[in-house]
């Protein structure tokens, strides 16, 4: 059986900690009858057992119902410690999640993709019982990226995780906690500021100790400013020659930072996180990483996997997929419609990986959709600003749920709304704001898809002097109303070849698939060649790391496993690098 026993936010870590992670007591509640028949009050046992994190649709979780259950609740019992206070932890449940604790409610929250926590403490005695329940319907209003809402695999949209799908465990602090922190680095001054945001407003000091290369370089001190404090902290460069201490893909330095609260002198929480100090930025139509151009070179992984679907099997598959896509010459990914398990950003940041973080769309437009995204995209920006390896965010993509942006102008100020309001969360990170085509002109950067079977017009294409009036895959690439204006231009889906012998039934991949692997290098060099040619290109995103479901046309399978010669697809990928 796999189990997930890590503790689940690498990047923000306290030392005392309960896993809740492995088997509950599990029941579905397709009439709607749970609250009737007392489920909430933890005094009822449940039916089946689950084992969570996994969804009850893939084996993983020991049932592999694949039949849709809008509500379903979760039940088991731990002992806490009652000398702490006790911060009840999701990393992501779907859709809509009540939580219990020995009868008494806890927490509603709605988002299926954003971490949400609470504090349990009064609700505890030494034996407790902890009750969860999910409802996650099929509505195109929700949130969902690649989840099927009609109950069956269709086009690119994959078999439901319904419920809780990333790990759940229990923090413990003292009187007080950092609730949410931001920690943002300023390459130019070689500093970090931020805010701490405490949970009960009880502590009235906070340290930072700052460490690189096992040395401690800074430990500040302050007074806090209530429960919202501002910082500000000035670091010593580390060489007055070369920027060893920056982060890069070629040299991922980081350092290692602990927080501490203080209430009365007394230390009430502590957690360990790290950052690299480096600096996303477009200089006209290039983009640079700490003042340096940066080509890239993404692979489009949308985080499935066959026996756990969005869940990881482990932290160590986060960590093996991208050591392979590194091993096929790709500097970064584009995690698609989905935020991703902590690990993956923890493993990015070590390994020097870049990553881009996007939305999940919803499909209906509609006030209640606009309302869904802007709330759940708030708090995944939150979540992800902290990730060093995260440059650019995409809150919209291809026109998903907002399928007439090209000339209605209400979709199109949604669209602005969402770029605004990342900026003003997170102004150290490029934006996407619609990839793929038909964008607004608040954009960071130009995202562009195109499935071409070959690259013979890309060069007379995709020239800055035609983006007004182009239309790659038949769409529109501007708006109406839109004018390109210098942006970055990066090709950031395209590709997506197939195997001609994995094409049976619902298999499918972009265009006809290749024969053999010999026709599978000569078209991906095919495509490789002609982009690098196109010097407005600053970059691309090759569809896909790996098979997904009945989208056959990955570089590794359905099981993360090579399809291909990885030496061989290196190569390819990094033909321009010298």
């Amino acid at each position: 059986m796999l189990q997930r026993k890590e503790y689940p936010r690498p990047q923000f870590q306290r030392e005392e900690w309960l896993s809740l992670n492995g088997e509950w007591e599990f029941a579905f509640d397709d009439q709607d009858e749970g609250i009737k028949k007392g489920y909430d009050t933890g005094k009822i046992s449940f039916p089946q057992k689950i084992n969570v994190p996994f969804t009850y649709q893939y084996e993983a979780s020991g049932i592999g119902d694949t039949a849709c259950h809008e509500r379903v609740w979760y039940r088991r019992a731990f002992k806490a410690n009652l000398k702490k206070r006790a911060l009840l932890c999701f990393n992501g449940s779907d859709y809509v999640t009540d939580v219990w604790v020995n009868g008494k409610h806890a927490i509603t929250h709605t988002g299926g993709f954003a971490p949400f926590s609470v504090d349990i403490t009064d609700f505890l005695t030494e034996d407790n019982v902890l009750v969860v329940r999910c409802y996650d319907p099929f509505d195109p209003t929700i949130p969902r990226g690649k989840q099927s809402w009609t109950n069956e695999r269709f086009g690119c949209w994959y078999i439901p995780n319904t419920g809780i799908w990333q790990s759940v465990w229990i923090d413990y602090f003292g009187g007080d906690c950092i609730e949410k922190y931001q920690l943002i680095p300023d390459y130019d001054k070689c500093s970090i500021s931020g805010e701490i945001v405490t949970l009960r407003n009880k502590a009235d000091e906070a340290e930072i100790e700052i460490t690189f290369g096992g040395k401690v370089v800074k430990k500040n001190r302050f007074d806090l400013d209530g429960k919202h404090t501002r910082y500000c902290i000035k670091l010593m460069e580390q060489n007055f020659v070369d920027a060893d201490y920056a982060w890069s893909p070629g040299r991922p330095a980081l350092f290692n930072a602990v927080f501490r609260l203080y209430q009365s002198g007394n230390c009430v929480d502590k957690a360990h996180t790290r950052f690299g100090l480096r600096k996303v930025s477009a200089d006209g139509n290039q983009i640079c990483l700490n003042n340096t151009p940066l080509y890239q070179r993404l692979i489009l992984d949308q985080g499935y996997w066959r026996e756990s679907g969005l869940t990881p099997p482990s932290a160590e598959a986060i960590k093996k997929d991208i050591e392979l896509a590194m091993a096929m010459g790709f500097n970064g990914a584009r995690k698609h419609q989905k935020f991703e398990d902590p690990y993956f950003y923890y493993y990015a940041e070590e390994l020097g990986f870049l990553s881009w973080c996007e939305m999940p769309s919803a499909y209906n437009f509609c006030e209640e959709e606009m309302k869904r995204i802007s709330q759940e995209w708030n708090e995944i920006v939150s979540a992800a600003r902290n990730f060093t390896s995260v440059i650019c965010y995409v809150p919209l993509n291809e026109s998903w749920g907002v399928r007439n942006i090209v000339a209605d102008s209400d979709q199109q100020n949604f669209a602005r709304s969402l770029y605004y309001a990342t900026k003003a969360l997170d102004n150290g990170r490029l934006i996407s704001t619609n990839d793929g085509w038909e964008s607004p002109e608040t954009t960071d950067i130009l995202g562009i898809h195109d499935y071409a079977y070959d690259s013979s017009e890309f060069s007379d294409k995709y020239r800055a002097d035609r983006y007004d009036e182009l239309y790659p895959q038949g769409r529109r690439l501007m708006a109406y109303g839109c004018k390109y204006s210098g942006q970055p231009v990066l090709l950031t889906e395209f590709g997506g070849i197939a195997m001609k012998s994995d094409t049976k039934g619902v298999n499918w991949g972009y265009n006809e698939g290749s024969a053999d692997q010999d026709e599978f290098y000569a078209r991906y060099d095919n495509l490789l060649m002609g982009i690098y040619a196109n010097k407005e290109f600053q970059g691309f995103c090759y569809t896909q790391l790996t098979d997904v479901q009945q989208e056959v046309n990955g570089l590794l399978n359905a099981d993360h496993k090579p399809k291909f010669d990885l030496a061989k697809i290196k190569k390819l990928t990094e033909r321009n690098i010298n």
